[in-house]
């Protein structure tokens, strides 16, 4: 009697697990097909001569060796990319939380404010890209023009090397909107109780801050850093289709020159093996952060 029943009980439990995968074989199907095979392809591509056109030839680490030590332009690319994302990121982060306070406060038609700060980052990099080139365009465009009310010579921006990448960064705020909103919800998710609390001991609004609402956010911070970090190492639209990697190279970023190479010279192996070592410096700056996380980022309870 107790076997007939542990074998009803194992039937039932291998048929839920049956229903289960076939609910989950969409996307189990979607995962296998279009990222893992991808990425296995890709890391043996990484190890050939690949050019489209032709069957793959393995020429062993040769793609790697050359990468670091015959392309000149891998090391501008990478010296590009982790300038745009040194800067762009934590300017992200500082214009979020402070966008995010201020939508914090308790004023009439707040929703209004808090829909247009977020509204800009709805619309496609490649629209947002076509507006910054005409608000950068350094003899009629709307920047410098309102500059030169001012009585000042406006740069070049986009067409002078040592403004382009600067340029794309004050450019990369257009979208911090997006941050704001995780902000928003992490500063009305700390108790007001601890506000009440600091005001009866004297504390003043900036102590306030760096006491209680900085520390109280900080994963909301952990979590926009790493997101950050992963986007500004990926960045390739915006010099794509705003400066196509000039002037004089100085916004050839990595996933610029990655394209480059894989769809414009068509050296898809060598271009996998750029894709790689992009993953590796992505998945090493992730591990630096998560490692040191637990010095500045506070979990409540802990």
């Amino acid at each position: 009697m107790n076997q007939d029943k542990k074998r009803r009980g194992t039937k039932m439990k291998s048929r839920e697990n049956l229903i289960g995968y076939l609910f989950a074989s969409p996307w189990l199907l979607g995962f296998f097909i279009f990222t893992l095979y991808p990425m296995c392809s890709s890391l043996y591509y990484s190890f050939t001569n690949y050019n489209t056109l032709k069957t793959p030839t393995w020429i062993g680490i040769r793609n790697y060796i050359v990468m670091f030590t015959s392309d000149p332009l891998f090391w501008k690319s990478i010296w590009n990319t982790f300038y745009y994302a040194g800067l762009s990121v934590p300017l992200g982060i500082v214009m979020g939380v402070l966008i995010a306070i201020l939508l914090n406060q308790k004023v009439k038609g707040m929703r209004f404010f808090r829909t247009i700060f977020y509204l800009p980052t709805v619309v496609s990099s490649v629209a947002v890209s076509l507006l910054w080139m005409w608000i950068l365009e350094p003899n009629f465009g709307l920047l410098n023009t309102f500059l030169g009310h001012l009585g000042i010579i406006g740069p070049g921006w986009l067409t002078d090397p040592a403004w382009s990448k600067n340029s794309l960064i004050l450019m990369s705020l257009w979208s911090v909107g997006g941050g704001m909103l995780i902000y928003l919800a992490a500063l009305q998710d700390v108790p007001e109780s601890l506000y009440e609390a600091a005001t009866i001991d004297g504390a003043g609004t900036l102590k306030k801050f760096f006491k209680i609402t900085l520390p109280m956010i900080t994963p909301t911070l952990f979590y926009n850093l790493i997101t950050g970090v992963i986007g500004g190492l990926q960045v390739f639209s915006q010099a794509f289709i705003m400066t196509n990697g000039g002037p004089s190279y100085s916004t050839y970023f990595y996933g610029y020159h990655l394209y480059n190479k894989a769809f414009s010279e068509y050296q898809m192996g060598y271009a996998s093996a750029l894709a790689w070592v992009l993953l590796v410096m992505t998945l090493l700056l992730s591990l630096i952060i998560f490692r040191t996380s637990n010095k500045w980022v506070y979990y409540e309870g802990k």
